[in-house]
């Protein structure tokens, strides 16, 4: 697989920003991805070696809308954990 098709999107919430601080970066990743297909699309796209690599699958979850329910879909998502010193510059691009 491509390594852009791996990392899909930065994940920017108030929680993963402040996890930035810490050299923690929040990425959401296809269902299929694991983490090996992820630290090699980090060291792909941005040139930093992970310390460690966390995937978790987020689990969708029921929205109702007037009188429908339905389900949002589930996702995967990963954090990364760089070395001290290194950095990735998330809104860059």
């Amino acid at each position: 697989m491509n390594p852009n098709d791996i990392i899909i999107r930065p994940i920017i919430s108030e929680k993963s920003t402040a996890s930035m601080e810490i050299n923690k970066y929040v990425f959401e990743v296809p269902i299929k991805a694991n983490k090996v297909m992820v630290r090699q699309a980090v060291t792909a796209i941005f040139g930093v070696q992970p310390a460690s690599v966390n995937v978790l699958v987020v689990r969708g979850r029921r929205r109702r809308v007037r009188f429908r329910v339905g389900k949002t879909a589930a996702w995967k998502k990963a954090i990364v954990t760089l070395k001290a010193g290194d950095k990735i510059n998330v809104f860059e691009s």
